[in-house]
C-alpha cells in the first residue's frame, strides 16, 4: 500500500501516536512490515492536519516538510508560559488590555521575513540531544534565532485576555514563539492557549479523516496517490 493519508489529529496525541496507530491497523489488515512515516511534526496540545505518508511515499517526507501551513490559534494575554503553551508554568506580566489598533500594529511588525528563537520546550536537537530533554533534566539549552516567513496573519476574534487569530506560515515556525513575541511586544506577555493546523501546501484539514475508529478498509479508500 503507497500513497498519503491525510488524518485529522485529537487533542493529547502526539504526531508518532497517529502514525503507530494507522501502523498498527494496517498491519492488522494484513501488511505485514507496513512502513508509515509523517511529514510535519504537532505539538500533543495541537489538532488538526497531519499528513501520513505510507510505502514507498515514506520517501517523500523531506519535500513534503517543507510546505507552507496554516494554522488557526489562540493567544492567551497576560501570562507567559514556561513552555510558551498551555502547560507550561504561568506567571503574571501585566493587566494591559491592548486595543485592536495595537494589535494591528503588532501584527504589522510581525508579517515578512523575520528571525525567531524556537521555544526551549521543543524537539530541537542540540548537540545530538532534544531541546526538551535537557530543559528536563534541568539544562537550558541556548537556541539560536532561525529565519522564518509569515505570509499572513490575522485577527478573527478579540475578546481579552483571548486573540483568535489565523497565520500563513512558512516550513519551520513555532506559533508558539509567534505568540509569545507578540505578547512581549504588546508588553503584556502572551502564551499559545491553542492550535489547530488546517492546511499544509495544498493539504487540506477538510479532506482528512478522524483517527478514532479508522479501519484499513477507511485507509485504503481515502490514500491519495
Amino acid at each position: 500500500m503507497d500513497g498519503i493519508l491525510l488524518v485529522d489529529k485529537p487533542v493529547g496525541w502526539t504526531s508518532f501516536d497517529v502514525v503507530a496507530k494507522v501502523r498498527g491497523i494496517l498491519k492488522a489488515g494484513g501488511i505485514s512490515k507496513p512502513k508509515v512515516g509523517h511529514s510535519g511534526t504537532l505539538d500533543p496540545l495541537a489538532t488538526g492536519l497531519l499528513v501520513l505518508l505510507i510505502g514507498s511515499y515514506t520517501k517523500r517526507a523531506e519535500s513534503l516538510t517543507k510546505l507552507d501551513k496554516v494554522y488557526e490559534g489562540t493567544m492567551h494575554l497576560g501570562e507567559t508560559s514556561s513552555t510558551a503553551d498551555n502547560e507550561g508554568e504561568k506567571t503574571h506580566v501585566s493587566d494591559h488590555k491592548p486595543n485592536l489598533e495595537e494589535l494591528e500594529r503588532v501584527i504589522q511588525q510581525f508579517i515578512g521575513e523575520i528571525d525567531q528563537i524556537p521555544p526551549a520546550h521543543s524537539a530541537i536537537k542540540i548537540n545530538g540531544q532534544r531541546a526538551y530533554k535537557l530543559v528536563r533534566s534541568g539544562i537550558n539549552p541556548e537556541l539560536k534565532p532561525r529565519t522564518v516567513h509569515i505570509y499572513g496573519l490575522s485577527v478573527e476574534k478579540y475578546a481579552y485576555p483571548d486573540i483568535h487569530f489565523v497565520a500563513h506560515v512558512s516550513s519551520g515556525t513555532y506559533i508558539r514563539s509567534l505568540a509569545r513575541d507578540m505578547g512581549e511586544k504588546l508588553d503584556t506577555g502572551a502564551y499559545l492557549s491553542a492550535l489547530r493546523r488546517t492546511k499544509i501546501g495544498d493539504f487540506s484539514l477538510n479532506g482528512a479523516i478522524d483517527i478514532n475508529n479508522l479501519t484499513a478498509e477507511q485507509i485504503h479508500q481515502h490514500l491519495i496517490i
